[in-house]
């Protein structure tokens, strides 16, 4: 269950928080209530620790694609003999 909360902070800290989360795509109450549902070993990840989590999370997400049937090089050369004989 969710609930609001009113929180008293200076107006500086609030627009650096209001960045940070801005800067993860989340909202301000996320950012909140990631930092409280962590254990206190996560309490200290550092930043890029954290995003490199996030983007992990969504590449998990992702679907997978296909690896193409031919390599690069040979895409190469047959484009190449193709296009000059």
């Amino acid at each position: 269950m969710k609930t609001k909360l009113t929180l008293t902070v200076k107006k500086e800290i609030v627009e650096k928080a209001k960045r940070k989360a801005a800067n993860q795509g989340i909202s301000l109450s996320r950012l909140i209530e990631e930092i409280f549902e962590k254990d206190d070993t996560d309490l200290q990840t550092s930043e890029s620790q954290f995003a490199a989590r996030r983007l992990l999370q969504r590449l998990e997400e992702m679907e997978s694609t296909q690896a193409p049937e031919e390599s690069d090089k040979v895409a190469l050369t047959r484009y190449l003999k193709e296009k000059y004989g």
